[in-house]
């Protein structure tokens, strides 16, 4: 049962929400309320539409037109930055994230057929929490490593900001470029990046070993390359692992600046956090694919938008689970559900019963606390399977 015109829910997350948004680059204060009205609708009517989000907003406005109207003049807002928006807002809930090394994924994702949503994404115990986005009028997902590098140096000025310098990044084969590899190794981050079956090995000293899609594996076989060198320019040393987890003919192929092991499937693996992130976005949580909203820099401030919804509701799960209130809002005796949908239940409860929440802003490295209850119905993964294969060979180039 909705409350919100009962019980005034609305006005009370606005007022939980605006706190964590001031501290943000604002050339007028009247934007920063307008931002936290629309978190507020977007996580009420769970749509990325400024019209859904009407019946939540309280304002002196006497005519929804007119309160739809501001939202869409805040979103077509040219001196409204989202980098300089959301910068303050991530990095504060960073600050509490200590030694741990911190896993990055580089993806992207289109929308309406006519753009391209670049995204890095911090990866925090099974959700991809947005930390730079970046929207192209572009119809591909393929893009150039001129387009992805200025995203990369935005995440890594954010990161050395607060301090943290152990990065690991993951990417699919759509990003096997030498020269992003090359950036990474001079940004002292770690990489593990899915590489293409025409790739060619080679030794330290030039001489061909290989071309990648030649190495034929037995059903759960795997094979590593240390100290090779990649493609006819001879980039390297880097390390290599090939993996063939079932019947299948598909192998797996991972490239990293450190030695690679059965292991490192499980690293890559971790990518696919951030296509769940973009699937809540688009089609799940937010609604993003029913946003009429078609223009390149009004996209990217609706992006925003999600993004601070995002971490949030994950923020908040959190939070609940380190409190050790996590069963009241999640039925499972272990925990089954997501830190961002604990976090939504979390918020939903709270809003009625009259309770406190989005206390704190953070996200903190180590452990999870509360791994998620395994289901008996999942097959392992293709990934996993690797892990009990029948054969790992290491292949030590000098």
């Amino acid at each position: 049962m909705k409350t919100e015109n009962a019980t005034g829910d609305a006005s009370r997350l606005y007022q939980a929400i605006l706190p964590h948004l001031q501290g943000a680059l604002w050339n007028d204060v009247r934007n920063v309320h307008t931002l936290a009205w629309m978190v507020t609708g977007m996580l009420l009517s769970r749509r990325s539409t400024p019209s859904f989000w009407l019946p939540h907003v309280h304002s002196r406005a006497a005519f929804a037109q007119s309160t739809e109207r501001r939202f869409r003049r805040w979103l077509g807002n040219k001196h409204l930055h989202p980098s300089l928006l959301y910068g303050p807002i991530i990095t504060r809930a960073l600050r509490e994230w200590g030694q741990d090394t911190l896993v990055l994924a580089l993806d992207t994702s289109v929308l309406f057929e006519k753009f391209c949503l670049i995204r890095v994404s911090v990866l925090f115990r099974g959700r991809a929490v947005p930390l730079v986005s970046r929207v192209l009028e572009h119809s591909s997902a393929q893009v150039d490593t001129d387009e992805l590098l200025p995203v990369l140096a935005e995440a890594k000025g954010l990161l050395d900001f607060v301090g943290i310098r152990q990065v690991r990044l993951l990417a699919d084969r759509g990003f096997c470029d030498t020269d992003l590899m090359a950036w990474l190794q001079h940004c002292g981050w770690t990489y593990r990046i899915r590489i293409k079956s025409t790739l060619i090995l080679s030794t330290p000293d030039g001489q061909r070993l290989c071309k990648i899609g030649d190495v034929k594996l037995q059903p759960r076989e795997t094979a590593c390359f240390h100290h090779v060198r990649l493609t006819g320019r001879q980039f390297g040393p880097v390390h290599v692992v090939l993996g063939r987890p079932s019947d299948d003919p598909e192998q797996w192929q991972v490239v990293s600046n450190e030695p690679t092991s059965v292991e490192t499937f499980g690293e890559y693996g971790e990518r696919f956090q951030i296509e769940e992130g973009f699937l809540d976005e688009k089609s799940g949580l937010f609604e993003l694919e029913a946003s009429k909203l078609r223009d390149v820099k009004s996209l990217e401030r609706l992006v925003m938008v999600i993004s601070v919804a995002t971490l949030l509701l994950v923020s908040e799960g959190l939070d609940v689970v380190e409190r050790g209130d996590r069963r009241r809002v999640d039925p499972h005796w272990q925990r089954g559900l997501s830190y961002l949908k604990i976090g939504h239940k979390a918020m939903s409860y709270a809003l009625s019963r009259g309770q406190r929440f989005f206390r704190t802003l953070r996200l903190r490295g180590g452990p999870d606390p509360e791994p998620p209850k395994p289901r008996k119905r999942d097959q392992p993964s293709s990934l996993d399977s690797l892990k009990n294969g029948w054969h790992v060979s290491f292949h030590f180039i000098s």
